[in-house]
């Protein structure tokens, strides 16, 4: 089927499913499936077109793809959000399924007014604690059109039979004539890395390789170098088509999210590629420890971990994710020898890092307005904001404090991206 098909199965009513890698690089087209035609795309209803994602950042990415002509939005703070939603303002809106479900109890998102749906690689998700708000969400837009993405459409027969019955199927799915899984196309190394640092990765990859040439692919057509080449990397997601064209270079090294690792390893052979990263910098004497991690990695998979930690990995290095879970497991460990202690009080106070200060033309108020236009905190959370040179530490009641982390990540004050986290120090 083509493109053209799969918007003629959308008019007749049929859902549809678009095989393609977990990227959104990868389903450019869908603009032109979704059409700029669709029904309620006047400025009044909105948003005519819903994408569910697995979380805000690729949310994120999906406006960060939109035609610049289309009136897109992601969820990233639930006030700014119901505020354009008030205001008729979108066309499409990205989200993950909690906060579209929020943003539905708030009674902001008018889902009768929806036309079409777009639930984006489920397999990432449909077996964590976002199934139930999934199936409720698509339980009340019963009449919107659907479109899954999906790079494994067998893994999610249960799901497509409760939601989109008798879809059409459009893209290559992957196995033979037989049936049985296509084997790896090629060799490859890879990393995981969050997208916002891909481009520095890159240069980390170059150094571990030790590459003298390199040929590196972001997308689009594939015109491989006429000398030799020492390094391929792929800082987008491949086609298997894609993958062993690049191949033919080299070894590949894919720069992944930790939610597309179990479709790379369909299409390639991988093993690791070590990268400097916070590990280096905070290597410790524990060997037993480390044997264990690795036994537990050799003995089974850990993809269902991966997607659940996947937000964190998008925001932090994978190293420091390790380590705090590291450190929170010692903790209990600890309770457990010592007693539990007592729990700490709704007004124990806080330290939440906020990467804008002074040098950003960044206040005080600047800061409360995003904690509570953003991120939802109420006024009487938050404490004393120490701003300084080029950061700002703020005092947050205890329960609104990882709110405000989660919420902020992404937001935008005097003109910079906010990374808050939970002070170090506290």
């Amino acid at each position: 089927m083509t493109v053209a098909d799969a918007k003629a199965a959308l008019e007749r009513g049929r859902p549809v499913v678009l095989v393609r890698p977990p990227a959104v690089e990868q389903v450019r087209d869908m603009w032109e499936i979704l059409g700029p035609s669709t029904p309620g795309s006047g400025p009044a209803v909105g948003p005519a077109v819903l994408i569910i994602c697995g979380d805000d950042t690729t949310a994120g990415e999906w406006v960060s793809a939109a035609p610049p002509e289309v009136r897109a939005h992601a969820v990233t703070g639930l006030e700014r959000s119901a505020h354009l939603l008030n205001q008729g303002a979108v066309r499409i809106l990205a989200g993950g399924a909690k906060d579209l479900a929020e943003l539905v109890r708030r009674s902001v998102l008018k889902l009768d007014r929806v036309s079409t749906v777009v639930i984006a690689w489920p397999e990432a998700y449909i077996a964590s604690d976002h199934s139930g708000t999934l199936d409720t969400l698509l339980g009340e837009l019963r009449d919107a059109r659907r479109v899954i993405l999906s790079w494994n459409p067998a893994v999610l027969a249960d799901f497509l039979e409760r939601h989109a019955r008798r879809a059409e199927i459009v893209g290559a799915l992957g196995v033979d004539e037989s049936g049985r899984p296509l084997p790896p196309v090629c060799r490859a190394r890879f990393a995981i890395v969050p997208p916002f640092r891909r481009s520095v990765a890159v240069g980390e990859a170059l150094d571990a390789l030790a590459a003298r040439t390199s040929f590196v692919w972001s997308g689009g057509p594939i015109v491989l170098p006429a000398g030799s080449t020492d390094a391929v990397l792929c800082c987008t997601l491949p086609t298997r088509d894609e993958l062993a064209a690049l191949a033919r270079v080299g070894e590949p090294v894919l720069l992944l999210s930790a939610a597309q690792l179990p479709y790379a390893r369909t299409v390639a052979t991988l093993t690791p590629l070590a990268m400097p990263s916070g590990a280096d910098r905070a290597r410790d004497r524990a060997e037993a420890l480390r044997e264990q991690v690795a036994q537990r990695l050799a003995a089974g998979s850990v993809d269902a971990e991966l997607a659940l930690l996947d937000p964190l990995l998008q925001r932090f290095d994978p190293a420091e994710v390790a380590g705090a879970l590291l450190a929170m497991l010692r903790e209990r460990l600890h309770e457990k020898k010592e007693g539990a202690g007592p729990e700490p009080s709704l007004d124990a106070r806080v330290k939440v890092f906020v990467n804008v200060g002074k040098k950003d033309r960044a206040s005080a108020k600047d800061l409360v307005g995003a904690l509570i236009r953003e991120a939802g905190v109420a006024k009487a959370d938050i404490g004393r904001i120490d701003v300084r040179d080029s950061f700002s530490l703020v005092e947050l009641a205890a329960p609104a404090a990882q709110q405000a982390v989660q919420k902020l990540a992404g937001a935008m004050i005097r003109g910079r991206r906010v990374a808050p986290r939970l002070d170090r120090d506290t």
